[in-house]
């Protein structure tokens, strides 16, 4: 795959995608992408500036009209073209995912692009059923309806840990319901980004619909969610990060959708099957090297399965096979970068102070040393307000802490800001029914950990956010609800006119 694709040829004219074409940003700065599993520059390019954003701005208002005009089934149609161009594309898609994130292909391969695909499909067919409330007449002397519209250009924001399907969980949603977007995705990790921007304009969604800007936060991410022609803000990030997304979103009172940190507890009842409850743990913790605000990072285990489960997580987290993303029997790549890397290593090994590392906690040598990698790491007997296990990681790490009665276990579930993702196991009904409903986190899975659903929504509780990605009810966020009532009567002088002025 690589010797066909030449990304710096791909992207000789720039990483800006504006009105359909690409271009060199404006800021004067270059920001270079580098492969992290071997340090090596892959791509370098000149950022966005303000500039950038507001021609990108000005592209999706100019398109807007055109866009929001046509019927569902016209917008279905493009997109469905969408979905076959992306399949179409899988492989390059997957190769310059890898590339950019450090990904093991078989994960860019069979979880990032075909979700990605999938994702575009559902949305297609979701342009169609766009509906309001049913005409009625609530007040006896009129019919009322209500009408979802689009409500303009959206400027979005999107991480580095899954560029691919982040892009499409901002943008779908967005044109599916008739509105145009301008997306900044990570400045790390563009190149999917603009990918999917170009295919969509192979499938024949016109230019301007979507658009992408390539560039820092502070510059152009910042003008993009104060910029007075865009109407609303997807992010998805850190929550600091969030919070000022939102300082500057409700200085210009813009609608807000944010999708921020998590730190998913994975809580093991005495009953549960062990051996599920294990290698569950093991691939929820592990999935894109942990940098998942749904992975599972914090495992409650019930004093009766604890030793065992901290051993048997131990036992097959040394069996994961750490190397080249390229080769299809790698499970585990590097961290996105070696900052981020050496952010995990700081928070192991301050937890060496108050807690036992079981396996892991350090980078690997030989040949595996120029790349950004960790190994996996358990953590055991720590504090439940110690810092590894309140604090996002973002990394390969799962930290594991006892628990009595099913009462404590919940309580320490939630005793956390965040409120992203969750996950009970055991066979009893009636403890998954109690978890799942006091558990405080947008998703509770029981029995499994991390699958995502196109039809399903993704948000969350507390500190990580608010608003959905994916399903239907995405469409809230970028949807306006407007009211229309009709009167029925005919009638000049009606009688709730005399509450006013005159008698009856």
């Amino acid at each position: 795959m690589g010797n066909r694709f030449q990304v710096q040829d791909r992207f000789a004219a720039g990483a800006q995608y504006i009105g359909g074409q690409l271009r060199a940003g404006t800021s004067g700065r270059t920001h270079a992408v580098v492969n992290p599993a071997t340090g090596e520059e892959i791509y370098q390019y000149e950022l966005a500036g303000t500039a950038d954003v507001d021609d990108a701005v000005a592209a999706a208002l100019a398109a807007y009209p055109g866009w929001a005009a046509a019927t569902p089934a016209g917008r279905s149609e493009a997109m469905h073209r969408f979905a076959l161009v992306l399949a179409e594309q899988a492989e390059d898609f997957a190769y310059v995912e890898s590339l950019q994130c450090g990904k093991p292909i078989k994960l860019s391969a069979e979880f990032d692009v075909p979700g990605s695909v999938d994702n575009t499909a559902f949305f297609a067919g979701a342009a169609r059923h766009l509906e309001g409330k049913s005409a009625g007449e609530y007040s006896g002397d009129h019919t009322s309806y209500v009408r979802r519209e689009p409500i303009g250009v959206v400027g979005s924001i999107a991480p580095w840990n899954y560029p691919l399907q982040m892009a499409a969980w901002k943008v779908l949603p967005a044109i599916a319901a008739g509105n145009t977007i301008v997306l900044k995705p990570a400045e790390i990790t563009p190149l999917t980004s603009l990918m999917f921007a170009q295919a969509a304009k192979e499938a024949g969604i016109p230019d301007g619909v979507i658009n992408i800007v390539s560039g820092a936060g502070k510059d152009a991410g910042e003008h993009l969610v104060g910029h007075p022609d865009v109407v609303m803000t997807s992010f998805t990030g850190s929550t600091p990060v969030g919070k000022r997304v939102a300082e500057i979103a409700t200085s210009t009172v813009k609608r807000l959708h944010l999708e921020l940190g998590g730190k998913a507890p994975f809580v093991v009842f005495d009953d549960a099957d062990l051996r599920a409850a294990v290698h569950g743990a093991v691939a929820g913790s592990l999935i894109n090297t942990g940098q998942d605000c749904t992975a599972a990072t914090r495992a409650y285990v019930q004093r009766p399965l604890y030793d065992a489960f901290v051993s048997g997580v131990a036992e097959l987290m040394e069996t994961v096979r750490l190397g080249d993303p390229f080769d299809p029997s790698t499970d585990l790549g590097p961290l996105i970068s070696h900052t981020q890397r050496d952010r995990v290593a700081g928070m192991v090994e301050r937890a060496r102070a108050y807690a036992r590392v079981v396996t892991g906690g350090e980078a690997p040598g030989g040949d595996l040393a120029k790349g950004a990698y960790y190994r996996p790491t358990l953590i055991a007997d720590a504090a439940q307000d110690s810092e590894i296990v309140q604090e996002e990681i973002f990394g390969p790490v799962l930290v594991v802490l006892p628990f009595d009665t099913d009462d404590e276990g919940i309580a320490l579930a939630n005793d956390t800001p965040y409120g992203l993702a969750a996950s009970a196991w055991t066979h009893d009904l009636f403890r998954a029914n109690r978890a799942t409903r006091e558990i405080k986190a947008g998703c509770v899975w029981v029995n499994d950990h991390i699958p995502i659903l196109s039809e399903m929504p993704h948000g969350g509780y507390k500190a990580s956010g608010f608003g959905k990605d994916m399903s239907a009810y995405s469409f809230e966020e970028y949807t306006q609800v407007k009211h229309v009532m009709f009167d029925n009567t005919a009638v000049a002088e009606k009688d709730w006119h005399r509450t006013v002025f005159g008698d009856r």
